[in-house]
């Protein structure tokens, strides 16, 4: 396939297939919130299973159908720069940044977790036990909050002004998604 046949996803079929992402795991998120809401060390419990669950989600899938569910649906397709398909090097180190900053941060209030008590935890609404782990926090907690920051919105202005449409994370993967036509799809996907 060469470069000049593959038509870039812009930024609304990305947007879409994040968005359908997101929804598809509202299930595992509501879960995950209520059992938070209950259970003071369920996050710290949750912390692996969490980790494998991303790298699955974003690693596995992406390798195995050259996208998530969500580009699925949508009709595009994350390959490599040439049009081939993606390889678990490419998605593994697509998916890095987002996947240590992420551990990265559930690390970071997970800690705290292990200092307050239940009847301290349990006492909090929602938004308070958040201020109040983000306080506990080690000092390390706000820089990388603040580079996560950048991460999101250097992804955005690197997608929004290049003529291939990657985000930082395909300049580093050496990735680009592109529309795959419905009468393509079958082709790529395995028996």
């Amino acid at each position: 396939m060469s470069d000049d046949s593959l038509r870039y996803a812009g930024f609304w079929p990305r947007l879409g297939s994040l968005l359908l992402d997101l929804a598809i795991q509202v299930p595992l998120g509501g879960m995950v919130f209520w059992a938070d809401r209950y259970f003071r060390l369920f996050e710290v419990y949750y912390l692996l299973p969490g980790a494998l669950f991303g790298l699955f989600y974003s690693v596995y899938l992406v390798q195995r159908f050259g996208a998530t569910p969500g580009k699925l649906i949508m009709g595009i397709r994350i390959r490599r720069l040439g049009g081939e398909p993606v390889r678990y090097h490419e998605a593994f180190i697509r998916y890095l940044p987002d996947f240590v900053l992420s551990l990265a941060m559930s690390v970071a209030l997970t800690v705290p977790l292990l200092h307050m008590s239940d009847a301290e935890y349990l006492s909090l609404s929602f938004l308070g036990r958040y201020q109040r782990l983000a306080d506990l926090a080690p000092s390390w907690y706000r820089p990388l909050q603040t580079a996560q920051n950048i991460w999101v919105w250097g992804e955005l202005i690197v997608l929004l002004t290049n003529r291939k449409r990657r985000a930082l994370h395909d300049f580093i993967a050496g990735t680009v998604v592109v529309h795959n036509p419905p009468d393509r799809i079958q082709q790529h996907l395995p028996a």
